[in-house]
C-alpha cells in the first residue's frame, strides 16, 4: 500500500532501528512466505525494510528475516512480538483474527472495484482507525501499515473451468480459517474447506481440496500450477498484510 512505499519505510525503518540500537542491534523479523523477494511480496516489503534499516544505521542494525515458517505460523509469529522474541512480522487476516477479530471487515466480497480505492481506504482515516484500534486491541504492538499481498484474490481448481455460479457446484475450496472466507465460498455455490497455510499445496495435490483462493503472485510463488489446471479471475477480495512491530519499538 502507499503507506509502506519509500518514504513509509524509511519512517518505520528509522523508528525500529534506533530502538533495536539499544537493544542489542538485531532485529528479528519473522513471516511465513518462502525468502525469495522476486517470488512474493511479503519477502520484498522485509528486503526493503532490511535494506533501509542497515543503510540508515550504517551496519550497526541488522535485520534478521525467518521466512517459510521457520519460527512458528504466521499466527505464532504475532504472538511473539507481543511477547517480544521477535520484533516484527507480516500477517494475514486469518492468522491476526485469533487476537483481533474485527479485521473479519475487510473480507467483505466485491467491496472494492480496483487497487486505487484500496489506497484510499488503508492510507486514509479508516487505516489510521483500524491501526489504531488493533493497537489498542492487542496493547502489544505497533502497527506500521497495511501492505499489498499482491492484489485481488483469485480462484484456482483442478475440476473445470469456473464461467459462472453454477459451476462452482461441487469444488471443495480451501479458505482461512474465517467465518467471512467460508461464508463467500458457500455463497459462491462452492464447498469451504477451511486449511492451514502450510497445507495447501499438499491438500491439492492430494485431492483433500480440489481448489483455493489468493491473489495471483501467491499461486504463482506457490506453484499451485503443478497442482491446479484452471484459474478464475474473481477479484471477488482484498485482504492485506499487516505489518506490526513490537511496541518497545
Amino acid at each position: 500500500m502507499k503507506l509502506l512505499t519509500t518514504g513509509g519505510l524509511a519512517l518505520a525503518a528509522t523508528m525500529t532501528a534506533t530502538a533495536a540500537l539499544a537493544g542489542g542491534g538485531v532485529i528479528k523479523f519473522g513471516h511465513d512466505n518462502k525468502t525469495d523477494p522476486f517470488e512474493n511480496p511479503a519477502h520484498a516489503c522485509t528486503a526493503v525494510f532490511s535494506n533501509l534499516v542497515e543503510s540508515g544505521t550504517n551496519g550497526a542494525v541488522k535485520v534478521e528475516v525467518f521466512g517459510s515458517n521457520q519460527l512458528g505460523s504466521a499466527a505464532e509469529h504475532v504472538q511473539q512480538v507481543k511477547d517480544g522474541v521477535i520484533q516484527a512480522t507480516l500477517t494475514s487476516t486469518g492468522a491476526l483474527a485469533s487476537y483481533y477479530p474485527r479485521i473479519d471487515v475487510l473480507n467483505l466480497p466485491f467491496a472494492f472495484a480496483g487497487n486505487e480505492a484500496t489506497y484510499k481506504v488503508f492510507d486514509g482515516p479508516f487505516g489510521e482507525a483500524l491501526k489504531a484500534d488493533i493497537e489498542a486491541t492487542l496493547g502489544d504492538v505497533v502497527v506500521l501499515g497495511f501492505p499489498d499481498t499482491g492484489g485481488f484474490f483469485a480462484v484456482t481448481n483442478s475440476k473445470k473451468p469456473i464461467a459462472n455460479l453454477e459451476d462452482f457446484d461441487g469444488i471443495r475450496i480451501r479458505t482461512m480459517t474465517l467465518p467471512s472466507h467460508q461464508k463467500i465460498i458457500q455463497a459462491l455455490g462452492a464447498e469451504a474447506y477451511p486449511l492451514s497455510w502450510g497445507e495447501v499445496y499438499s491438500g491439492l495435490q492430494t485431492g483433500v481440496i480440489d481448489g483455493q483462493m489468493n491473489p495471483v503472485p501467491i499461486i504463482s510463488f506457490a506453484n499451485f500450477a503443478e497442482v491446479q489446471g484452471y484459474l478464475t479471475l474473481t477479484n471477488h477480495l482484498f485482504s492485506p498484510y499487516t505489518f506490526m512491530i513490537n511496541k518497545p519499538f
